[in-house]
């Protein structure tokens, strides 16, 4: 019985002192010297996904797998931008290895190379694709399930902002108007950063008091509610005003830099943080828009932050899922009373960022 061909590898020319990919009797030059083995796989990568068309196969190579994901199933994902990444990411080290070679030991091995948490995404699109080889009769099915390890989630994340905190924010933030909506609208609603920094005009309904989380006409997802926010009175008088400034442009986002919308403001972000004296390694953008509160000083910093009347509006309890802040006993050897976070928001200014 003829032996199986062994499939696209790096070979190390010693003559060259290069890293080479092998395939058959073929030898195609990378340019990556000894040191360079990362570099080297990625063009391992790349060859295999451009020079192999998938075919139908009980233990196909990884890299034939994601090719059919990549481009069958993951363009219908909305995260399909992120599964890109994690696609190239994946391809870098298994690329060139089989299904069966999906074991609970190669993943530890994956997983010491990466984050955490990088790893178990990365591992989490490995299974999608097998999985999808597997389903589709096309291709598959596989002959071995593969065995998956993935490092555990990290724990929930708890913030505190004290009072004095949120008004030093605020204060801050006098200067740049679309960082100053982002506070007040995260402050009065508790939404997501990055449904703050995409919303528009014609989400808010200044008649009704109303404010959609959602573009007009997008669905909302089964797994992430959005659901409406009920204005208050006081947020209601701002969102007027700054309506009156920015005139009848429904397709304008309200926290917008003079006619330019906000996808990133990471760097003026830590500019109001630092400015705020507050620490930019456990200050997120999340904890500014998500915070509820109801002390003089934080009236006092509204006033002189161009917030008409002062004061932010308390939230009790939970929002439909939506992260907001509830009112906690003082703990023990801390003053003024604090507020506890329910929900944590997924936008980071930078994975430094994090709240451990």
């Amino acid at each position: 019985m003829p032996r199986r061909r062994s499939p696209p590898r790096l070979y190390f020319d010693q003559t060259r002192q290069q890293w080479a990919v092998r395939d058959g009797s073929a030898f195609v030059r990378t340019g990556c010297g000894k040191d360079d083995r990362g570099e080297a796989e990625k063009i391992l990568a790349a060859y295999i996904v451009e020079k192999h068309a998938p075919e139908p196969a009980n233990d196909p190579l990884i890299a034939d797998a994601m090719n059919v994901y990549a481009t069958e199933a993951a363009p219908h994902l909305k995260t399909a931008k992120k599964i890109a990444y994690h696609i190239d990411s994946v391809l870098g080290w298994w690329g060139a290895k089989r299904a069966s070679e999906v074991t609970a030991k190669n993943c530890r091995a994956y997983a010491a190379t990466k984050r955490p948490q990088m790893a178990r995404a990365d591992i989490n699109v490995l299974k999608w694709a097998l999985t999808y080889w597997h389903n589709d009769s096309d291709y598959g099915p596989l002959s071995i399930i593969p065995t998956y390890w993935r490092p555990d989630r990290n724990p929930p994340r708890e913030r505190w902002l004290t009072r004095s905190e949120a008004a030093r924010l605020l204060w801050a933030a006098r200067r740049c108007q679309h960082i100053r909506r982002f506070i007040m609208l995260g402050l009065y609603t508790g939404s997501r950063s990055g449904v703050l920094l995409a919303m528009r005009w014609d989400q808010i309904d200044l008649a009704a008091g109303f404010m959609s989380r959602l573009p007009v006409g997008v669905a909302q997802e089964r797994r992430k509610r959005a659901p409406k926010v009920k204005l208050g009175r006081r947020i209601l008088a701002h969102l007027r005003r700054w309506k009156r400034l920015d005139g009848h442009h429904d397709a304008l986002t309200v926290c917008h830099d003079d006619g330019r919308a906000i996808h990133d403001p990471r760097t003026i972000w830590h500019k109001v943080v630092k400015a705020a004296g507050l620490e930019t390694s456990r200050t997120r953008q999340g904890d500014a828009a998500h915070t509820a509160p109801h002390a003089g000083d934080l009236d006092d910093a509204a006033g002189r932050a161009d917030l008409a009347g002062g004061g932010l509006p308390r939230h009790d309890g939970q929002d439909a899922g939506i992260g907001l802040w509830s009112p906690q006993p003082r703990p023990s050897g801390t003053s003024g009373e604090r507020m506890r976070y329910i929900h944590s928001v997924p936008y980071l200014c930078h994975a430094s960022n994090k709240i451990r």
